[in-house]
């Protein structure tokens, strides 16, 4: 027992010089190493914070928006008559083309109770018959109003012995990215077909040419959906579909709306003038980037650069110079080129607009009132505008246009019989020309296989006559 007991007595006494030797020796210099070694944790931006203004998608209703446009959309049929390509040996022998009616299919939004419809240009261009058929399958024949190509709007009426249910224009500068909407129309002849999706971007532009501003969606949108409704989650109509970006034809996540304040503007137009009335600043340049910026020695990388001024223009009376940089126009952000083009597309000659711009690193402030386009460019030519009394006067005429810029391709080749910028055109395919509007409608209304023949007084007053394929 005594032998237990001195065992026990040697373990613990044992074990308490081991932990005070431990204690006094290593303990001091294991905790400094430790302290060396320590790393301060990673701080990663987190948001606490709940958004009361989330809506789960389950949450999520379009049954009234739906139940409000689903009237509204109608089919739009269009009959052209074309060449069928198919001869037989009585058209050879008698030397006669063949032609067929071809069918095409659209759609389009009633926009008034006695029957205004808008759908796009390209859905009823070249239509020799329109025909209409409303939800409820009653069909109506169509007549065209008026069409802008540059938008790809049209506008059509028919005539009901009864008031029709019709779509109210929603705002479209105020539409969010992000936004739930719906587009409504008859893809693949499918009748009143509804879509869901969010506005994924503003302000596109397809063609690299800044005349375009759509709202992208993801909403699905196929042919037969073109001149349709894309609504919001109140059912008011915030665009025409008009085009998806495909190399299939069909939808792949990509679809694109006319904003419905420009097609509005159009569609007033169309009914009080005839045709599209386009208000200008009257300013060239382009949309900042990181390159341009650099390219012309300034900081930022937003907004419009004002290369030039046009002379008696409203930004010219306005005090806008080159080198400044708009930043807004009212209440509009301007980012890009088709932020500036797709706003002014809403305006009208005359029409003031405040505009914000950066001049030597300080915001500026001045209203603008906007001018008709002076100005117009025929590919083979170049650049006309307006000419005024002083000038027509000068050159011995009493109509004409002035040639502002000769363009790239026949420059050389005019240049070298004597054409140069400040002549004057007087006719274009035998028509007298007094403005540029005038200019625009012959060279719109040209067939594709019709030369341009054009005649000008040049500066040592001869009239010359060019023609070009």
């Amino acid at each position: 027992m005594k032998k237990i007991l001195t065992l026990v007595l040697v373990s613990v006494l044992g074990g308490a010089i081991t932990l005070s030797a431990y204690k006094f020796f290593l303990e001091e210099n294991n905790t400094h190493n430790l302290s060396q070694a320590e790393v301060s944790p990673l701080a990663l931006p987190v948001n606490n914070f709940s958004n009361s203004s989330f809506i789960p998608e389950n949450s999520i209703d379009f049954t009234h928006a739906a139940e409000k446009t689903i009237h509204t959309v109608v089919h739009v049929k269009n009959t052209t008559v074309g060449s069928s390509g198919q001869m037989t040996f009585e058209d050879l022998f008698y030397g006669r083309s063949p032609q067929r009616p071809q069918i095409g299919s659209g759609s389009g939004v009633i926009i008034s109770p006695d029957g205004y419809i808008i759908t796009n240009n390209h859905v009823i261009a070249g239509a020799s018959e329109l025909t209409i058929t409303l939800n409820d399958n009653s069909t109506y024949e169509a007549e065209i109003i008026g069409s802008d190509n540059k938008t790809d709007i049209a506008l059509l009426k028919i005539e009901a012995d009864h008031e029709l249910p019709y779509t109210t224009f929603g705002d479209s500068d105020q539409a969010k990215i992000g936004e739930w909407v719906l587009a409504v129309g008859n893809p693949f002849n499918l009748n009143s077909t509804v879509t869901a999706g969010i506005i994924s971007a503003k302000s596109r532009d397809l063609t690299g040419k800044n005349t375009q501003s759509f709202i992208q969606t993801d909403a699905a949108v196929n042919p037969g959906n073109s001149g349709g409704a894309l609504v919001n989650s109140n059912g008011d109509l915030i665009g025409i579909n008009t085009a998806i970006s495909s190399q299939t034809g069909s939808y792949i996540g990509y679809s694109f709306a006319v904003p419905s304040n420009i097609a509005k503007k159009v569609v007033q137009d169309l009914i009080e003038f005839g045709n599209v009335q386009n208000g200008i600043l009257g300013v060239t340049g382009g949309a900042l980037n990181s390159s341009f910026a650099e390219r012309l020695s300034v900081n930022e990388t937003e907004g419009f650069y004002i290369d030039s001024v046009e002379e008696h223009s409203g930004a010219f009376e306005a005090g806008l110079k080159s080198g400044d940089i708009i930043k807004k126009i009212d209440h509009v952000k301007i980012s890009k080129f088709s932020d500036l083009t797709g706003y002014l597309s809403t305006k009208r000659p005359d029409d003031v607009v405040q505009v914000t711009y950066l001049r030597n690193g300080h915001l500026k402030e001045t209203p603008v009132t906007l001018v008709r386009n002076q100005t117009y460019t025929i590919p083979q030519l170049g650049i006309v505008k307006n000419a005024t009394k002083e000038e027509l006067k000068k050159y011995n005429t009493a109509n004409g246009v002035k040639i502002s810029r000769l363009g790239q391709t026949y420059s050389k080749y005019l240049r070298a019989n004597g054409v140069k910028e400040g002549d004057i055109v007087t006719s274009i395919n035998n028509n007298k020309v007094y403005n540029v509007d005038d200019v625009q409608e012959i060279i719109r209304n040209k067939s594709v296989y019709e030369p341009l023949r054009i005649e000008l007084i040049n500066s040592n007053g001869e009239v010359e006559r060019y023609n070009f394929n």
